[in-house]
């Protein structure tokens, strides 16, 4: 008999995160869904026990506390669960300038973005790596490729996540476990109206989540390192030009595609 998969999902109530996990439920495995919000994560376990022979577990927190990924895995071990896949989706952006944003803001942009998936990894990887089974999805950004001006935090936070997943995907080299990296473009989510950026040209066209959320569950269930999704033609033009490019002269496209219109 099929041994069911069990997902864990960060920020899984809205967006990217809710696509992962009716992704996996349309395939039948089963969930632990992570947001802030109790009530939107109860709706999606409902709805989906009801529509699919699966459990879901649902955990309500905060990842901005520093407490909160320990409070997870212990959680998740006194229900006896092992992980296969964990999807670390939680993350959020901000705009403006550096020296003018609210400091707290960016504090809980950093302690969600790196601190928060980078304690999941560590908390869940070794028993992975004890069982030589398992995947890890981190999802990054196209932003993690280049510095960000008017979001010098939030690109910076992205690059740290695909440079963090690159590396210990390698250190994984003689093991079944892989970490893959996903860095959308512009995505059609709650990101842009919470971080500001949906009044800016960089997010005037934007891709739909469950498109991205599926390329980079794929991606995972392959072992694929990185999966670039969500983004056009003359973008990936302009991914690619940037090596070659005066970093002045990038930086300034950057700032111009992120100010407000």
């Amino acid at each position: 008999m099929k041994t069911k998969k069990v997902a864990l999902i960060t920020g899984a109530s809205t967006g990217i995160g809710k696509e992962f996990a009716y992704i996996h439920a349309e395939k039948g495995g089963d969930l632990i869904i992570v947001a802030r919000s109790k009530d939107k994560l109860e709706g999606i376990k409902n709805e989906l026990e009801t529509k699919y022979p699966i459990k879901v577990m649902v955990i309500a927190k905060d990842l901005s506390l520093s407490e909160a990924p320990k409070e997870i895995y212990d959680e998740v071990k006194k229900a006896g669960i092992e992980v296969n896949y964990l999807i670390n989706n939680a993350g959020f952006g901000g705009l403006g300038k550096f020296h003018e944003r609210d400091w707290e803001q960016d504090l809980m942009m950093i302690n969600v973005n790196i601190v928060a998936l980078t304690a999941l990894t560590r908390l869940f990887l070794p028993d992975m790596v004890f069982r030589n089974e398992g995947k890890i999805l981190n999802v990054s950004s196209t932003a993690s490729l280049m510095p960000g001006p008017l979001q010098a935090v939030y690109f910076a936070t992205k690059a740290y996540v695909t440079f963090f997943s690159n590396a210990i995907d390698e250190e994984l080299h003689d093991t079944n476990v892989t970490v893959t990296t996903l860095m959308p473009g512009a995505t059609e989510t709650e990101f842009g109206r919470v971080s500001g950026m949906d009044k800016t040209p960089m997010f005037q066209k934007t891709v739909g989540a469950r498109g991205v959320a599926e390329d980079g569950y794929n991606g995972m269930l392959v072992g694929k390192l990185d999966v670039i999704s969500g983004i056009n033609f003359s973008q990936k033009m302009m991914m690619a030009m940037i090596p070659f490019t005066p970093k002045k002269m990038v930086l300034s496209q950057i700032r111009k595609m992120q100010e407000v219109k």
